[in-house]
């Protein structure tokens, strides 16, 4: 059955374009979860706003560049795992919840999705934005780490390699031996339960 045939008991459609694509990171976090495959938001821009972490922008709506579309990977959540991951975006002070129109191409968790054929469907997806923060920024160190780990998951089932090049990879810069160190180990703490610099987010 495609997604956007489930019926509405159905468990939400979560479209993570941050360090939610680190898969460790959301089986931690959203433990009932499940891996769908890949999606792709158009006319959106991705970039580090001023808090230091990932964001959506919208883009010029005529445009197909990478710049003007955000990849990210699916995940169905049960209600307590999207309550756990509400908590850790930090709902509302950082993020708000929308339901936004992605285009979509079911995968398995240890497969490669061909993104280069159309996508199967199109259908409306729970996006975490901040409409306030919007300019772009420099990422916290540890959240480089994680998003570093998100791409390497996200390439492994398919993200376009090229999108994480002219895109992501003008904010993230590669990592280096990042299993090591004081902000590795932040930085897994952080994946496990998030808390921002005020502590205010759990």
């Amino acid at each position: 059955m495609s997604i956007s045939q489930a019926p509405l008991s159905a468990p939400t459609i979560y479209f993570g374009y941050g360090s939610n694509l680190w898969l460790h990171q959301m089986a931690t976090r959203c433990p009932t979860s499940t891996y769908l495959g890949i999606a792709r938001l158009p006319h959106y821009t991705w970039l580090i706003n001023d808090r230091g972490y990932a964001n959506v922008v919208e883009a010029n709506s005529s445009s197909s560049h990478y710049s003007d579309e955000v990849y990210g990977l699916v995940y169905s959540l049960l209600p307590e795992d999207e309550k756990r991951l509400d908590r850790n975006e930090g709902v509302p002070i950082a993020y708000t919840k929308e339901l936004i129109a992605c285009e979509f191409w079911p995968g398995e968790k240890h497969e490669k999705v061909d993104t280069g054929v159309p996508p199967l469907e199109k259908t409306s997806m729970l996006v975490y934005i901040d409409r306030s923060r919007t300019m772009p920024d420099k990422p916290r160190e540890e959240y480089v780490y994680r998003m570093n780990q998100g791409i390497r998951d996200a390439v492994e089932r398919g993200v376009p390699e090229e999108y994480v090049r002219d895109v992501m990879r003008k904010f993230i810069p590669e990592g280096k031996n990042e299993d090591d160190g004081i902000i590795g180990e932040f930085a897994k703490m952080q994946a496990a339960q998030f808390m921002d610099e005020s502590g205010v987010f759990k």
